[in-house]
């Protein structure tokens, strides 16, 4: 099973990474296309135990760590778009950190020509106006998951996600199948576990699909549980 081949999640500007997390995303994106992001991702504390077993099972013996701060950063800074990474470990599975993009377009862009990001920008009345959009869906998640760290793919496998293994299956089949590998709790968990990203925009937002708006300032927040399965695809956009 540790070898299955594998997707497994992509969020928001870069939470395909923090599965089984409880996780913050804060943003702001500039005109022009730059960004900055604050992240904050901590394991869930059966998902913690899960992933301590695994390492156990696969024969790590470095440092006690579910989450690699560190190692993480090196591997999203290699992705497309990426200006600067740094990520520490706020504990053994808990990670801190900024992020700095240079061309949110560009960022964790694929080589099959479909974008996870597409942004454009224009002036209305002499004011920044603009659209973002963020799409992912059972196709393009293996090539995204694929710009991420090969431990956390090694990781992830495990969770034998729909997507990843291509079948047509709903979320309530998805946490049948975890509940009878795994337990209840750990299914528990991932029906439960969400993920939120703050977002300020260079203008006020005139339109938003998939979140709420305030001023310039968008909130959107996925459950876990639809990322794992992505039963429909993941399409979230802001206008300003």
């Amino acid at each position: 099973m540790m070898k299955i081949k594998l997707f497994i999640y992509g969020f928001l500007l870069c939470t395909v990474y923090f599965s089984s997390c409880a996780s913050q995303i804060n943003g702001v994106l500039r005109q022009g296309g730059s960004a900055d992001l604050h992240i904050q991702a901590a394991m869930e504390p059966r998902m913690t135990m899960f992933i301590r077993s695994l390492r156990t099972v696969m024969g790590n013996t470095g440092p006690d760590y579910i989450l690699d701060g560190p190692s993480i950063g090196r591997s999203i800074a290699d992705s497309p778009g990426v200006q600067s990474v740094s990520l520490q470990n706020s504990g053994p599975g808990a990670i801190n950190g900024n992020i700095t993009v240079n061309k949110i377009e560009d960022f964790l862009s694929l080589t099959s020509g479909r974008r996870f990001i597409t942004y454009s920008e224009s002036t209305s009345a002499g004011r920044p106006a603009g659209t973002m959009h963020i799409y992912l869906d059972r196709e393009t998640a293996p090539e995204l998951i694929a710009l991420l760290s090969a431990e956390a793919v090694e990781y992830l496998s495990a969770l034998m996600a729909p997507a990843v293994l291509g079948e047509d299956i709903s979320k309530e089949e998805y946490l049948a199948l975890v509940s009878s590998l795994y337990g209840r709790p750990i299914a528990g968990e991932i029906n439960e576990s969400m993920i939120r990203a703050q977002i300020d925009f260079p203008g006020a937002i005139t339109s938003i699909r998939g979140g709420t708006a305030n001023g310039n300032r968008a909130v959107f927040t996925v459950p876990l549980l639809d990322l794992l399965v992505l039963e429909t695809p993941i399409s979230l956009e802001a206008n300003w």
